[in-house]
């Protein structure tokens, strides 16, 4: 079963509650949106610019085009409606470890740029893990270090 797979909570309100939360720990500024197939939010803290991008579901999936049991097909609205529960419970996911994330560096658990690292914002618009990501999988692969700079 998934974190808060049945949940009632809005995306709207799920959005609402983590602006509230990020305020409250100190974010400077907070920005949202979306496209076909993913959402995502940005904000600034930490002297840091931070992005999370959040895959939203394919409406046309078999998850959502039929019942749980698979055998039967939905009609468009029950479609929308399922595939609107999987939206708010993506959201819902993101509150909580965002929530998270900023808990632990409050209470020194962890530090801010160890929690969050991943997702800030390099000089070139992607994010420290899109970068990093090739290069641990070559490292893997190859046994070997890569270049600390790429020039």
């Amino acid at each position: 079963m998934r974190y808060a797979e049945k949940t009632s909570v809005s995306t709207d309100s799920s959005k609402a509650e983590i602006e509230k939360i990020l305020r409250r720990y100190g974010a400077e500024q907070f920005m949202s949106g979306w496209d076909r197939n993913k959402a995502f939010i940005a904000f600034k803290m930490n002297s840091r610019n931070l992005k999370f991008i959040i895959p939203l579901p394919d409406m046309g999936s078999r998850e959502f085009t039929h019942t749980p049991a698979g055998r039967v097909r939905r009609n468009k609205n029950d479609q929308i409606k399922a595939w609107d529960q999987g939206c708010r419970q993506r959201w819902r996911a993101l509150a909580l470890v965002i929530k998270a994330k900023l808990e632990a560096v409050e209470t020194g658990i962890t530090e801010f740029e160890d929690e969050f690292l991943a997702h800030i914002l390099l000089p070139g618009g992607e994010t420290a893990g899109e970068f990093l990501k090739p290069q641990v999988a070559m490292a893997y692969e190859t046994g070997k270090m890569p270049k600390l700079l790429p020039y």
